[in-house]
């Protein structure tokens, strides 16, 4: 499985100057690229190759390879539009997003980030340093670091293009590694994990992972972007410039946490991972006004994301379920009724009577189901029985 390891530069002065200079040169050259291949109707990388790439060098100062990488960023960028525009994400082709995204060349950020290959940019593991080209010419001996695991990592599995990305004035390089997946046992069980916005997981063993803290952490990180906001100040804006992104990390930090525990106990019990498909949920329910930052800010597809890849990586099976009325069907009699849960934090079964927290409820009919689905799709078929293949005889047999 493919896995990104990011590592922060430590570069002098001088050579952040050659990489800052050297990022815009490729996006101003991306950017003329992409305008090209607009309106001569040429997105194949090849006929870009042909059409661009001598005018390319001589034009923006970049190497034989370097020039090679804009072409493909350029062809990746129209290729990535295109399947955007194929599965709806732009809207209808009516809409104005579609029309302002397909009415134009696609654009590059002066810092967008800038992929090299191992002709471009070699790594020193050993001495944790990069040798980078730049239009200044070949920076070597800059310093990186990471943490321990991901120093690992990328020297054991790195593999293809790495991308230099500039983010508020620091420089980051991001690594592809090919990490081998272990195989997947056959589980013994199943965890079923019922993800909401009160609580944003709660398993079938009763472990609940509370999102208080993360609603209140939301809550003052709004208060505070808008008291920044209602000052206009030059102090405030530069203030509210260095805190963005800060809740997103922290609500990512928070999902990384919960899915590396549920793989853990699931890996040490022997156990598989079962969730509900909530694809589309948004679109499917009515909010009030108050609600709607809640629900656009709720991470359930970072949380399944994670414990997708961390499974794979672990050989933990990882099952999506049906979530059809598993907040209103007890796990006991299996009787259905939306009366089964008066409160959001409550079930009671109107038959039989079963009663508990409701995510709990929720995380055993998502176990339940995963049992089912698993044994259907490992149920072994039938042999059909074979038939004796007789000689010809000329005749036919009654």
């Amino acid at each position: 499985m493919k896995l990104v390891v990011q590592v922060k530069l430590l570069p002098s002065s001088e050579q952040a100057a050659a990489l800052e200079a050297t990022l815009r040169a490729c996006n101003r050259a991306a950017t003329h690229v992409a305008a090209v291949a607009f309106e001569q109707g040429v997105k194949d990388r090849n006929g870009l190759h042909k059409l661009l790439y001598t005018n390319i060098k001589a034009t923006f100062g970049l190497s034989a390879q370097p020039a090679v990488r804009v072409v493909k960023k350029v062809v990746d960028a129209y290729t990535a539009l295109a399947a955007q525009a194929k599965a709806g994400l732009l809207g209808k082709p009516t809409s104005k997003r579609y029309l302002k995204a397909m009415s134009g060349p696609v654009s590059f950020r002066p810092e967008a980030a800038q992929p090299f290959d191992d002709r471009c940019l070699s790594w020193q593991a050993d001495a944790c340093t990069v040798s980078i080209w730049t239009v200044d010419g070949r920076l070597k001996g800059i310093r990186y670091t990471a943490s321990a695991d991901q120093l690992k990592t990328l020297t054991e599995h790195r593999r293809g293009e790495s991308d230099l990305v500039q983010r508020k004035g620091k420089w980051y390089l991001l690594a592809t590694c090919e990490v081998p997946e272990l195989e997947v046992y056959e589980p013994v069980d199943w965890i079923g994990v019922d993800r909401g916005i009160v609580n944003l997981a709660t398993t079938s063993d009763g472990t609940n992972y509370q999102g208080r803290r993360l609603t209140r952490y939301r809550r003052w990180q709004a208060r505070k972007r808008a008291e920044l906001q209602a000052k206009g100040t030059r102090s405030a804006k530069r203030r509210l410039a260095r805190r963005s992104g800060k809740e997103q990390r922290h609500a990512m930090h928070v999902n990384h946490r919960i899915s590396k525990e549920i793989v853990s106990v699931a890996q040490r019990t022997g156990r598989g991972i079962a969730v509900e498909v909530l694809d589309g949920i948004r679109d499917r329910v009515r909010l009030r006004r108050d609600q709607r930052g809640r629900i656009s800010s709720w991470p359930f597809h970072q949380l399944g994301q994670h414990l997708a890849y961390k499974a794979r990586r672990a050989g933990v099976p990882y099952l999506e379920v049906d979530p059809a009325y598993t907040s209103q069907r007890c796990p006991r009699c299996g009787h259905t009724e939306r009366s089964n849960r008066p409160t959001r934090d409550h079930f009671c079964c109107r038959r039989c009577g079963l009663a508990g927290p409701s995510d709990h409820v929720a995380g055993v009919n998502v176990r339940d189901r995963a049992r089912s689905a698993w044994a259907f799709v490992t149920m072994p078929v039938p042999a059909r029985p074979e038939r004796s293949i007789r000689e010809p005889s000329g005749r036919c047999d009654p």
